[in-house]
């Protein structure tokens, strides 16, 4: 038997766990803090719930195929509930629109708005079919270590298509098509998913598309923590150390001898971490075995952080969907603020995010309550500050939260919502730093941009020392739960020296 540490019990961690147990190695994992699920936390107060990390169940066919690699099924684990209308757009004037998973239906909404949109939609959608059924045989589940299947005849008729998604950005190809400004914005939006700009976004991208407006939206009933326990149901062979910080990854030479963990040294043939590189990279590897010095991050960029307000308010919220989203007319702005670097006197976005699942599942706010998170996009930057839920606000996140919620109430016609909160916690992006290392206090992870898409994303294996290796968002194929669960079979079958793209059976 092989011994193995996993560093970090987040998604990534927890999954890759999973299959080193089941392949028949001896793990021990390893987490900072008290709890396992990293950003796919949750917070409760009062008679509240909040999922304070990922909150939209995407890909389910990645998903599915995950435990049944695992040799159960997820509808052993979870009840899926689909929401329809998937999501609501409300603009700056009050106006809102519901975004179905039926696309005779969408194509009808987007001809409504622009005469000729609706054909163009339905191209649009069978596009970002066709790349993300691509993506899933030829990109995703890959370490790239092989590209003759690259080479095969299906690929190589679809390679204009692919250089040509390549060489624009997703704004520039939604922005071709249609002009209506609320349509342009439904479809570019996915690109924050990704942690990343529309405008900086490849266009091969808008195959996320196809997750939202065909795959469809659901909701785990109870929320993403059912989906972690789901997760941690599969590693009961596994050793546990919580709160349990990784001072070092030790090597002897070239090669990974184990992880030190204060005083205590754990020995391992192999360490797969699954916490933030950068922080891997830079803080717990010895200088001369660092592949990606503190120098080499100066020109990535980190993607977006957040300010997050969990709310509990009095009353019933039918102006809000499970899912909703406030746009604003002065979309290219809020992108400025939160990728470009610059400083701003108020760095947070008007286009922001508000998950009622008090909507969905009566379990999460108390009777005549309902339970808002209201996901506001700023930059990667730890000076902006903490929230309230693990310690003393920032002035700065006080006022991106108060902000964000008078925001909604103008917007929404919610003329009394601050006044009916009854409880208010929030995160800020040093949260983020303290708590997942998170390079730059970043939520989700590195943007999408060309240079850290697929392969140029970097490899999961530690060219410097033998024995490591990476998952996660931080590394390939990128960030998302779905992600984070392909990332994990990634380097099984890199420890396998299986060199094909293609999903694993058994």
């Amino acid at each position: 038997m092989t011994k193995a540490v996993v560093i970090g019990g987040g998604v990534a961690g927890l999954a890759t766990t999973a299959l080193l147990l089941r392949e028949g190695y001896e793990v021990h994992l390893v987490e900072q803090n008290e709890h396992l699920g990293g950003r796919a936390g949750t917070f409760e107060l009062d008679g509240f719930r909040w999922d304070t990390g990922p909150s939209w169940y995407l890909m389910p066919d990645a998903m599915s195929h995950f435990f049944k690699l695992c040799g159960t099924s997820i509808d052993d684990h979870l009840d899926l509930v689909p929401l329809e209308p998937a999501y609501r757009v409300i603009d700056d004037h009050g106006e809102h629109l519901d975004v179905t998973s039926d696309i005779d239906a969408m194509a009808e909404l987007f001809e409504s708005r622009e005469p000729g949109a609706g054909a163009k939609l339905r191209a649009y959608i069978d596009s970002a079919t066709q790349v993300y059924n691509l993506a899933i045989d030829g990109f995703l589940y890959t370490n790239f270590t092989n590209f003759i299947p690259y080479l095969s005849p299906g690929v190589l008729r679809l390679l204009p298509k692919l250089l040509a998604n390549l060489s624009t950005s997703l704004k520039v190809k939604v922005n071709t098509q249609f002009r209506d400004t609320k349509l342009r914005q439904i479809l570019s939006y996915p690109a924050v998913f990704l942690s990343s700009d529309p405008s900086h976004t490849p266009a091969l991208y808008h195959l996320m598309s196809h997750t939202d407006l065909v795959q469809g939206v659901n909701y785990p009933r109870g929320g993403f923590t059912v989906f972690i326990n789901a997760l941690i149901s599969l590693i009961d062979d596994a050793v546990l150390h919580l709160g349990t910080p990784v001072t070092a990854i030790t090597t002897q030479g070239r090669n990974v001898t184990g992880v030190q963990v204060g005083s205590e040294f754990i020995d391992a043939d192999i360490v797969v971490s699954c916490a933030d590189q950068h922080h891997t990279e830079t803080q717990l590897l010895p200088a001369s075995l660092r592949e990606k010095p503190e120098t080499s991050w100066k020109n990535k960029q980190p993607g977006l952080s957040t300010v997050l307000v969990l709310a509990g308010v009095k009353g019933e919220l039918p102006e809000l969907l499970h899912h909703t989203l406030l746009f604003s007319s002065d979309w290219d702005e809020d992108f400025r603020k939160v990728f470009d670097g610059s400083t701003s006197e108020f760095p947070a976005s008007e286009s922001i995010y508000i998950s009622k699942t008090s909507a969905t599942d009566a379990d999460v706010a108390p009777a005549g309550h309902e339970n808002l998170f209201i996901l506001v996009p700023v930059p990667a930057d730890v000076s902006i500050g903490h929230g309230s839920a693990y310690g003393k606000e920032s002035e700065l996140v006080g006022r991106i939260a108060q902000a964000a919620v008078a925001q909604l109430g103008r917007w929404a016609g919610i003329d009394d919502l601050e006044s009916r909160i009854v409880v208010q916690r929030t995160i800020g992006p040093a949260d983020f730093a303290d708590r997942y290392n998170s390079w730059r206090g970043g939520s989700i992870g590195p943007s999408h941009t060309l240079a850290q898409s697929a392969f140029f994303r970097g490899s999961n294996k530690s060219r410097k020392v033998d024995g490591l290796y990476y998952a996660g968002a931080t590394t390939v194929p990128g960030v998302g739960v779905p992600m984070c669960l392909i990332s994990a079979e990634n380097v099984l079958k890199r420890l396998r020296g299986d060199n094909s793209v293609d999903r694993t059976l058994t």
